[in-house]
């Protein structure tokens, strides 16, 4: 197809061509009724000739116009041709992200360009490895389902075993994950769909634009949820997953990886005294959203002085916070040992909602020493200064030393602007406080597969130091103020490298505390 512009000047010249020629004739007919039949012969030969001349020279321009545009028609039909660019919003890839860790999308597959078929599809996706495929429908909804193997239809009608497989929803601010739960048939390879996963989820039946959705098989999920019931697609994606290769030569952190490392940190920690006699261990509050890690991080530290995996505190995976109380933990040297100068206290989980998950003004009763331990929260209404269980008279070791945000890394990008705001509104108040503030980057395993394979990758990872560099913009600590971890959940041993990440995490909040303690006593003197 020619552009606009060039068929109407093709149309002009022509015009100018037909109206020359026509001019050409007439005047030659005019001309043979005037002329005598001596010079009639000659005259109408004349004409005849400059009639001829001026066709052969009309045509021959025609022709090299013609020869020009077919030239320039190849790749003005290919600036026609739609251009393949990703449905996928910048917000729904990092909430994808945050499902798979480091990686990079690029897409392989459009519906809406190559075709709703099944043999569309496996030319564009088979053989590709790891794909990510999206559905998106006409009520808004965007679904579908991640595989780490390939697809190949030469294994017509066959299930491959996937034990990462998923599938998802990113309707809403959160992505909604629904892990496999029979990986022997977790995708199904067949000529007239497209990507089919384990008979549950079916993006394009049939070469057509619809969705087959069975939950229970394979897969358990909610369908309103996931699509809100509506199986008619207004496109499918399917993209290549590649890991974001994103390890750096030099560290942006040095770190010592050796058991006598891990033993001076335990020393340290076991030998600090706090700088104010009357206070013997340094009170650490723990805050962040729900599922960040806070109860599970007392826990890894527990382990470590424990010498094996303890389940102290209550963990999990839960939407709304499994902390329901005020906690103060105290750490032991071992099972007799003594108590450690350090205390852990536990809060319940931030929340977006408001009436929901921790209360800012409970917060500022926990920061003055106000809350007991075991209070237990009520998220509609703050401990009030009249309550029982509000503590009136507070000495300086009841009070908080120092405030750590717990943040889990594999959600920093996808955090709620609510609840940005919400720890924005706890930071003023601490910082009216004049109290220490360290952050806790956790599952930094999760996060990025290059920390996952070798955890001591995580300060050679600049997917880990882009994540950070952003907690600190979003939260406006210095980096320095930014500590990553990774909490023990699913391991039944101590690692060393892990407890190395946890120990120097607990050394700088004891350094933080010892902040504090400076203020207080320059306090002191000047008063």
């Amino acid at each position: 197809m020619l552009c606009t512009r060039t068929a109407t000047s093709i149309q002009t010249r022509n015009r100018v061509y037909v109206k020359c020629y026509i001019h050409s004739w007439t005047r030659w007919k005019r001309t043979q009724g005037q002329c005598t039949p001596r010079k009639s012969g000659h005259a109408q030969t004349e004409l005849k000739l400059h009639c001829l001349t001026y066709m052969m020279k009309f045509w021959l321009r025609i022709k090299r116009l013609n020869n020009e545009t077919a030239q320039q028609t190849t790749p003005t039909e290919t600036n026609v041709i739609p251009t393949m660019n990703p449905k996928l919003t910048q917000e729904q890839e990092k909430q994808l992200c945050s499902l798979l860790g480091n990686i990079k999308l690029s897409l392989l597959f459009k519906a809406s360009i190559h075709g709703y078929t099944g043999a569309a599809f496996h030319q564009k996706c088979d053989h590709q490895g790891p794909t990510v495929s999206v559905g998106y429908n006409s009520t808004g909804f965007v679904f579908g389902g991640y595989t780490s193997k390939d697809h190949d239809v030469a294994k017509q009608g066959q299930y491959i075993q996937d034990d990462k497989a998923f599938l998802f929803s990113l309707t809403g601010r959160n992505p909604v994950r629904y892990p496999v739960t029979n990986p022997q048939y977790a995708v199904k390879m067949h000529n007239t769909t497209g990507p089919y996963f384990g008979e549950a989820l079916l993006l394009m039946n049939a070469n057509t634009a619809t969705v087959i959705s069975i939950p229970g098989n394979y897969y358990i999920f909610n369908a309103a949820e996931m699509h809100g019931n509506n199986l008619n697609l207004t496109e499918c994606e399917v993209y290549k997953v590649e890991e974001g290769g994103n390890i750096i030569e030099k560290p942006w952190r040095t770190i010592l990886w050796k058991a006598e490392r891990r033993k001076e940190l335990m020393e340290s920690v076991k030998f600090f005294r706090p700088m104010i006699s009357s206070v013997r261990q340094a009170r650490v509050l723990l805050i962040g959203p729900v599922g960040a890690g806070k109860s599970s991080f007392f826990n890894s530290v527990n382990s470590i002085f424990r010498g094996h995996v303890t389940s102290q505190a209550i963990s999990g995976n839960s939407g709304t916070s499994l902390t329901t109380q005020f906690r103060t933990y105290s750490v032991k040297a071992g099972r007799d040992g003594k108590p450690l100068p350090i205390i852990l206290c536990d809060t319940m989980g931030m929340e977006e909602a408001t009436g929901a998950g921790l209360d800012v003004d409970d917060i500022s009763s926990i920061l003055k020493g106000h809350v007991p331990d075991r209070y237990r929260f009520n998220p509609s209404v703050p401990l009030q200064a009249d309550a029982h269980e509000f503590q009136q008279s507070v000495n300086l070791h009841e009070r908080i030393h120092c405030v750590v945000y717990v943040i889990d890394t594999c959600k920093v990008s996808i955090m709620s602007t609510k609840l940005e705001e919400k720890m924005a509104a706890i930071r003023r108040r601490v910082n009216l406080l004049g109290i220490p503030q360290l952050v806790l980057l956790t599952k930094v395993d999760e996060a990025c597969p290059c920390v996952a394979d070798n955890l001591r990758n995580v300060y050679n990872s600049q997917y880990i130091k882009t994540k950070a560099q952003e907690v600190s913009g979003r939260l406006g600590v210095p980096m320095s103020c930014i500590v990553p971890v990774k909490n023990y959940s699913e391991e039944l041993e101590l690692d060393m490298s892990c407890d190395i990440l946890l120990l120097s995490a607990l050394i700088q909040m004891l350094r933080f505390t010892d902040n504090y303690f400076d203020d207080v006593n320059d306090q002191e003197k000047h008063d």
